[in-house]
């Protein structure tokens, strides 16, 4: 049963250096619950003052049943005794692990961060090892949350990498399923909010970076985001780093500093690490690069690298040359989590990621893409490569951009179109409190429109539904940025949302 003692709590706190004080003094009082929702509270709960806090929502919880809370600062408007920490964040995160008998020590986890692949990566990494481990192996994805074999232990994510209660209670049930491994993505913001803190895993991969996440509610500076993105290899056993991203000086220094050059594995497409002067651990290159074919050939070639024993020539389910140092991680980190080459191969063969690269021809019109890009890396790539498959006729984009955070992508996105497209619907996605249409005027700033035809559609279904029906034969209809999201929010407010693909799929049935 999950449950933390008073003694307990102040021994952890005072050891990270985050106790001010407390004003409970029976070392043995145990609480049989934690919650930072006052809505969720029960018996015996020790509630956390956390974010955008207001006393009501103490005094809420005090009502429904806590008997303690966590704040950075005393509330005076209940008779609740408090233990005042330094840091909210980090104390939620450390006692979180300590309530569900830290978990994690149960869990083999290989992590993922970077500002483009995590998703497609984790997927491929899943289906491997799945095959080894029989499916016991959970998911924390920006798409699905999944703790079990059951349908109802796999759910809609809210976040790439969700508050720290809310990640080891998780990690709990994974435990209690009889999952055996866990896979998850790591976010830049999820280092940054301290969701993660005290978390160290057996595996991290940095897979890239790009400008992203920069602008009010996130990281200051593109500085301030490349520090948080490498706190997961400071924190990892062994590191799995991208030779073929930018800043692999900075990121491989960050790698050295703490882990042994023997647990460093280094992948690229060329023998040598340019910026380094050292040969890869991982040498691949494409055998086959089309929409009906994707086929890479793995080399090792240093001597830790060739004991895995993964040399081969692998076929990826998914499309996209972009997609190949994803299924070369993915070897990678299933082959340390002792998955075997066939393992690998089948897994590799048989991933379906939701919302990447899903593919839907029709006849009378052009073919359609669904794919979850939504920064100029991922967008950039996506329609580079489609427009290297594409043999005749034009392409067109339907996206948008969020809303009350990154701000930077928009540019982002008007690069990549004014570069590929010939045509751009420019629609919603996730405008939150902005004006969804100065979003998209934002993203046109940077679209050279006497190449590029750029309409504005507020309703995204409605754009999406035009593009296709205006596509000819031959054409490539690209819609970008939402994938298989259920909702779009809008003013504080989940609004439902069909779904690009389930929208795209009606529509190309009706054809």
């Amino acid at each position: 049963m999950a449950q933390v003692t008073l003694d307990e709590i102040l021994v952890i706190l005072k050891e990270h250096d985050l106790l001010v004080n407390s004003q409970l003094n029976n070392l043995r009082l145990s609480f049989k619950q934690i919650a930072y929702n006052s809505k969720l509270v029960s018996g015996k709960c020790l509630f956390f003052c956390k974010g955008n806090f207001k006393a009501d929502y103490l005094v809420d919880a005090q009502n429904r049943g806590a008997i303690a809370y966590v704040a950075e600062q005393l509330y005076d408007q209940v008779a609740l005794p408090g233990i005042i920490v330094t840091n909210i964040q980090k104390a939620m995160s450390l006692l979180s692990a300590a309530f569900f008998g830290y978990p994690q020590n149960s869990l083999p986890t290989i992590a993922f961060t970077g500002t483009k692949g995590k998703t497609t990566s984790a997927y491929f990494t899943k289906a491997i090892l799945d095959r080894t481990y029989r499916r016991r192996v959970a998911l924390f994805s920006t798409i699905n949350t999944i703790v079990g074999l059951n349908p109802a232990d796999s759910v809609k994510s809210n976040l790439t990498t969700p508050e720290s209660l809310d990640l080891f209670t998780n990690m709990a049930a994974a435990v209690h399923n009889g999952m055996s491994h866990l896979i998850m993505e790591v976010s830049s913001q999820a280092y940054k909010k301290n969701r993660v803190y005290g978390l160290h895993y057996n595996v991290g991969v940095f897979l890239n970076i790009s400008p992203d996440h920069i602008g009010r509610n996130e990281h200051p500076t593109f500085a301030d985001y490349l520090h948080c993105k490498e706190q997961l290899l400071v924190n990892s056993t062994i590191c799995i780093l991208n030779a073929d991203g930018t800043h692999i000086s900075d990121i491989y220094y960050a790698a050295k500093a703490t882990t042994q050059p023997e647990n460093i594995f280094i992948y690229g497409r060329e023998a040598k690490v340019a910026e380094l002067g050292i040969p890869v651990d991982f040498q691949y290159e494409s055998v086959a690069d089309s929409l009906a074919e994707n086929k890479i050939k793995l080399v090792a070639n240093t001597e830790h690298a060739k004991r895995l024993a993964i040399d081969g020539t692998y076929e990826i389910s998914i499309p996209g040359d972009y997609n190949e140092g994803n299924a070369v991680t993915a070897a990678i980190t299933s082959a340390l989590m002792n998955a075997s080459s066939e393992d690998i191969a089948y897994g590799l063969a048989h991933t379906h990621v939701p919302g990447r690269m899903e593919i839907y021809p029709t006849k009378a019109h052009g073919t359609i893409y669904v794919d979850y890009a939504h920064n100029y890396g991922s967008l950039h790539s996506v329609l580079n490569f489609l427009e290297a498959q594409k043999p005749t006729g034009k392409t067109v984009v339907v996206t948008g951009s969020t809303g009350d955070k990154g701000v930077d992508r928009r540019e982002g996105l008007g690069k990549a179109i004014n570069e590929f497209a010939d045509e751009a619907f420019l629609t919603t996605d996730d405008p939150a409190t902005e004006d969804p249409q100065t979003i998209a005027a934002e993203i046109a700033e940077h679209i050279d429109q006497r190449k590029v035809k750029v309409v504005y559609i507020a309703d995204r279904k409605a754009a999406i539904t035009k593009a296709v029906f205006q596509s000819a034969p031959g054409d490539v209809v690209l819609v970008a940025g939402k994938g298989h999201d259920a909702f779009q929010k809008i003013d504080g407010q989940n609004v439902p949302y069909e779904g690009d693909a389930a929208i795209v799929a009606n529509l190309v049935k009706g054809l």
